[in-house]
């Protein structure tokens, strides 16, 4: 296939550490796919970073052998490390990159990168996670990878599904802006990458796919894990301490509203607080129900309201306040959990109160008087929130979103 005026579309980046078992089948079956299936112009990147066994020989025969097929080296363990070091190479419009073992069903190939090549989106993954999303593998690796993806959200405030799927696709200028702010260089830097770009207003497309587990994977799961933990803790500190340039990220690249959404007014925030707050005192109520008898009445409580309280917080955030976009979102987590300590204080207080009093109290009159003292806290929750936690942002916000994009559109 010879490239277009254009130059190259897409280059496909198949990192490697010692896959002499599986490199040549794998490559050759995804050459043969692209020539057949793909109509835009393509090229085949095998990313050796520090085999030791037979891959690096294999791969440089491959390159010689099929056409559009290149071999890069890397003395460097760390799939991080590849693909950094291709993609930052690479002058193609469109960087995708897929596991060798192909796990992933191929068909899911066009629609992954067809929304970059149209510049409709920023970044395309797919997701083992959908509903229609088709796999196959133990359930072991089932709970952990929902498990993993679960926190993610909860913790990051992200939407994507499915962060460690290893096929995922970029547009170059958006790679090229994001690179040198992930620090990690191994498992985590898809998960690093995406967190990013979400808390940057990139757009993030989701296909679901049909995946196969490998079952010779070679993957530490506890490692990773471990890994993976301290990676969201270090970019999420790093994200409330302003370190890693989101607002310039979304000043350049990001996509804003069509229409800059309106402040509402205070009835209207009122109206909306209260909404949110019976939402999150009905969930309250049903968490703590859950957890008094394994936990005890104090703990359940501190754990009912924390996880409500990030809940509650996200959603005034967007719903109540109006407030879109990435300006200031972990700072006003960080002080949503200041007004929830102050709540859990007081909850907290009249426990104890009726404890004092009727030392044998029914798990029934302790939610009542829970129920009562969480109407105070969220009185004082609102009148903290729209005065204190939400209101430096406004303004920001505002400026965020009427400012001008200044990154030139995708050639198509």
């Amino acid at each position: 296939m010879t490239p277009s005026s254009g130059g190259l579309a897409l280059e496909i980046v198949v990192p490697v550490f010692n896959e002499e078992l599986v490199l040549e089948k794998s490559i050759t079956k995804l050459a043969n796919y692209l020539m057949h299936e793909m109509p835009s112009t393509w090229q085949i990147t095998i990313a050796d970073n520090a085999s030791t066994d037979n891959t690096p020989a294999i791969a440089r025969r491959l390159a010689a052998q099929l056409p559009n097929v290149v071999h890069r080296r890397l003395e460097v363990k760390g799939r991080g490390f590849a693909l950094r070091d291709a993609w930052s190479a690479s002058s193609a419009k469109v960087l995708a990159y897929l596991d060798v073992d192909l796990s992933t069903d191929l068909a899911a190939l066009p629609p992954l990168v067809a929304p970059l090549l149209s510049g409709h989106s920023d970044i395309s993954i797919g997701t083992r996670l959908g509903q229609s999303s088709r796999v196959s593998r133990g359930p072991k690796r089932e709970f952990i990878s929902r498990s993993y993806n679960f926190l993610l959200r909860r913790t990051m405030q992200v939407n994507f599904s499915d962060a460690q799927c290893g096929f995922k696709a970029i547009r170059s200028e958006v790679a090229h802006r994001l690179l040198p702010h992930i620090e990690d260089n191994g498992w985590f830097f898809d998960t690093e990458l995406l967190i990013i770009a979400e808390r940057s207003g990139l757009r993030i497309h989701e296909i679901p796919v049909d995946w196969v587990d490998d079952p010779d994977s070679r993957v530490d799961i506890k490692q990773t894990a471990l890994d993976d933990l301290r990676g969201l803790v270090r970019v999420g500190s790093a994200l409330v301490k302003g370190t890693i340039p989101v607002q310039a990220i979304y000043a350049e690249l990001g996509r804003r509203p069509i229409v800059a959404p309106g402040r509402p007014s205070f009835f209207g925030q009122v109206l909306r607080f209260g909404l949110v707050g019976a939402a999150s005192t009905i969930a309250f109520a049903l968490l703590y129900l859950v957890l008094q008898g394994p936990f005890g009445a104090q703990q359940a409580n501190f754990v009912a309201l924390l996880v409500t309280a990030v809940g509650n917080t996200a959603a005034n955030r967007r719903f109540t306040f109006g407030i879109t976009g990435p300006l200031r979102l972990f700072t006003q987590q960080i002080q949503g959990l200041v007004v929830f300590t102050l709540a859990w204080f007081i909850t907290s207080s009249s426990l104890a109160v009726l404890h004092t009093v009727y030392r044998d109290a029914a798990p029934s009159h302790e939610l009542m008087v829970l129920t009562g003292a969480n109407i105070l806290a969220t009185l004082m929750r609102f009148v903290l929130l729209r005065i204190w936690v939400f209101r430096v942002g406004r303004h920001n916000e505002r400026a965020i979103v009427s400012a001008p994009r200044t990154s030139a559109k995708p050639a198509l």
